[in-house]
Order: C-alpha cells, then structure tokens, then sequence
C-alpha cells in the first residue's frame, strides 16, 4: 500500500497595518485564529485553518502586516551633498529603492513569513498608495514563496471593515493593478527630483535676502507649495471682498384652515432697493392669492447605512469640521 502525505497549503494575506490585519482576521476566522507577534515587534501574526475560495480547498491561513510603505525612494548617497552637487543635475541622477523604515526590517519579515507559502492575498488599502504597496509587498516575498504568478497572488478589495464587506472582498478575490502601482512610482520619482531640486535652490536663494528669514532649509513641495498657492489667493480675495447690501421679500399667506405658508421669492434677491420698493409695493396691495399649479411627491428615507472610512471622513469633514487624521483616531 503507498499512501500520499497529506500537506496543507499556506495562504499569506498582508493588510497595511496591523490593527487593520487583527480585525480582518477575527472576521474570517470568526474569532478563532491563533495570535503571535513577529520577530520586528511591530507586527502580529494570525493563523487559523479555512476554505480557500478561489480553489476550494482547505488551507492554513497567516494574517499579517505591513506599516504603511514598505520601500522609499531616495538619491545615492554621492548626490546629497549640497556643495558639490548643482540642482539641476537632480532631475536626471539615478535614483535607489531604500527600506521605507529600516528598524521595521520589513522586507525581512514579510519573507520569513511567506516561506513555503502557496498563495498570497493582499489586503492593502483599495487606492494608488495601496495598489503600490501590493507590489512592494510581491518583490518581498518572491524568492520565499513556492511559486508567485497570476494563479498565487490576489487582490482584496474592500471599503469598509464590516463581516459583510470583508466577507465579499474574500469571495471575489481579484489581481492587483501594476499600472496603478507605476503611476504612484512615477509621482514619487517626480516628489523626491522636483521636491529636492527646488529645496536646494530657493533655501541658497533665499539665504539672506531678508532679515526675518532666518530658516536654514526652506522645503518646495510639488503638491503643498502650489495648494498654499490656492489658500492665498482664496485668503486675499476674501480680504479684498467689499460687501454690497441687498433687499429680500419675505411674503406670507394664511389659508383657508389657518396655516400660514411662508412664500420664496424665485428672484431670490434685488441688489436694486428701488427695484425691490416696486415690488414690495405691488404685493402689498393684493389680498388674495392664486395657486397656479400643485406638485405631490412621496419622499421615503431609508435607515441609515454603516460608514464606510471614505464616507466617515467626509461626513466628519463637510458636518463635523474635523480633519481626516482627527476622524480616524476617534
């Protein structure tokens, strides 16, 4: 008799930061995966035993984490000296990948922990920022993993951190997008040369020209400076606004069954006080009312639904005047 050793395959899935993997883990292990913490004591690990729905199998599961990026882009260290380097030669230096957070050591871990892995899901936020990280993820754990193709890597995506959403996003497991990932690749190759050169060039032209400018560095932005641009102009053109009075009519009728019914002007509003005078007047002198046509609508409201974070952050914003980072910490 020969009998086949049975060997469970492995299933890494990587969220982008731990608390976000804790959750994502109760969710589909319903509250039954076994916790440790990884050897860069930043991250935690889960493990439970579940089907797999893209092949059907019965897998073991390891949830983990990153911590935001996992790779930044930097100059060799040859062109950050300021002295012997012009700015202008910035915009055409090579550039290097560097860990994003070298204490992390997170290449390292997410390596070790995909080891003799078969498939890898990722759980990263469902956006550029994230679609990058996916990749960062993949080049980590390639040479760990048994096989890394388009049948081993999956794309969760997922709005909010519900059962309902994660339980979908793991039923319609789909591939991450390399051209999304190249673009956040290229606006941060565009940051880090534009971002320097402009540094470099304003803080020595700046440099004692005036005497409250006292500041060794002063930082160019490619998306801060031209948005301070905005506030500015907004800022000035508030101050330089010069008020003008306008006139309202405010008209009211009483009905038949005493209900008193506040009427809106659909000029809305005279800049002209003659103008406004002249049809004060006219509705002055009528009694009467006439009603031209009646419009019914049924308005039904459904109960509210559970936020999702994009939506959390824009109701906290528009109603609350609460900034994003303030949201998300509460």
């Amino acid at each position: 008799h020969f009998y086949k050793r049975f060997i469970m395959k492995g299933v890494l899935m990587v969220a982008e930061k731990p608390s976000l993997a804790q959750s994502i883990s109760t969710i589909l292990s319903n509250k039954k995966c076994d916790y440790r913490k990884g050897f860069n004591g930043a991250c935690s690990v889960n493990e439970w035993q579940g089907k797999f729905p893209p092949t059907g199998e019965v897998v073991k599961y390891k949830m983990t984490s990153v911590c935001g990026h996992v790779m930044s882009i930097d100059f060799p260290g040859k062109f950050n000296n300021w002295d012997k380097v012009d700015p202008v030669e910035l915009f055409s230096c090579p550039t290097e990948k560097k860990e994003a957070t070298a204490k992390l050591k997170m290449p390292a871990f997410l390596a070790a922990e995909a080891k003799g892995c078969d498939y890898i899901v990722l759980w990263l936020d469902c956006d550029k920022e994230g679609e990058n990280i996916c990749f960062e993820v993949l080049d980590a754990v390639r040479s760990s993993m048994r096989r890394q193709d388009r049948n081993t890597v999956f794309r969760a995506k997922f709005s909010s951190i519900t059962d309902k959403d994660i339980v979908a996003a793991m039923n319609h497991l789909g591939e991450p997008d390399e051209n999304q990932s190249r673009s956040v690749d290229a606006r941060q190759e565009l940051d880090l040369r534009i971002g320097c050169a402009f540094t470099r060039f304003q803080t020595r032209f700046f440099q004692g020209k005036y005497g409250d400018l006292d500041s060794s560095l002063i930082s160019y932005g490619p998306c801060q400076t031209p948005t301070l641009g905005f506030c500015v102009d907004r800022h000035d053109t508030i101050q330089t606004h010069k008020p003008e009075p306008y006139w309202v009519l405010q008209v009211s009728v009483d009905t038949k069954d005493e209900k008193r019914l506040n009427l809106e002007w659909e000029r809305i509003r005279c800049f002209d006080r003659e103008v406004a005078v002249m049809f004060l007047q006219t509705v002055k002198g009528q009694t009467e009312a006439k009603v031209i046509s009646v419009t019914t609508k049924e308005k039904q409201k459904e109960k509210p639904l559970a936020l999702n974070t994009v939506e959390l952050m824009r109701v906290a914003s528009s109603g609350l005047g609460m900034g994003p980072q303030h949201a998300m910490s509460i």
